[in-house]
């Protein structure tokens, strides 16, 4: 007996290793990865809340990038490897979660968490901080 995760032989079909970042698939995301990215984000629009801080920036039009692009990233401040680990987890669960709905498609965001915080506050209001930190940064809807 194979277990359900295990490959399909006769199909050669394989399950995927990870979720995708959207579970409905309205919003393409990838992930930020070099430095001049954060940096470009660090040089933009911040918000602040109790569990986190969002970096936000537009991306410029000569930018070939679509949709949403997000990172993450936790201080030494934080705690050691798995407190850093563990309160990124979380950020990109949030992050799943949150950005579909109320991210912006040519958006950079960067996702920065706090000592003693994003760890410990309960998912539904990490959640919340992080939409109450993109209506901040987004302003008004025209």
């Amino acid at each position: 007996m194979t277990p359900p995760e295990a490959p399909d032989h006769q199909t050669g079909t394989t399950p995927p290793a990870v979720s995708s970042c959207s579970a409905d698939g309205s919003a393409e995301m990838s992930v930020l990865k070099t430095r001049k990215t954060f940096l470009m984000a660090a040089r933009a629009g911040r918000q602040g809340t109790a569990s986190m801080m969002v970096q936000a920036r537009e991306r410029r039009p000569e930018e070939a990038a679509s949709g949403i692009r997000v990172g993450f990233t936790c201080s030494k401040r934080v705690g050691n490897a798995v407190a850093r680990n563990r309160a990124k987890r979380r950020l990109r669960e949030a992050a799943r979660a949150v950005l579909p709905d109320h991210g912006r498609p040519g958006w950079d965001y960067v996702l920065i968490g706090r000592a003693e915080a994003t760890d410990k506050r309960p998912f539904d209001l990490l959640k919340g901080d992080l939409v109450y930190a993109l209506r901040k940064l987004h302003g008004p809807r025209e």
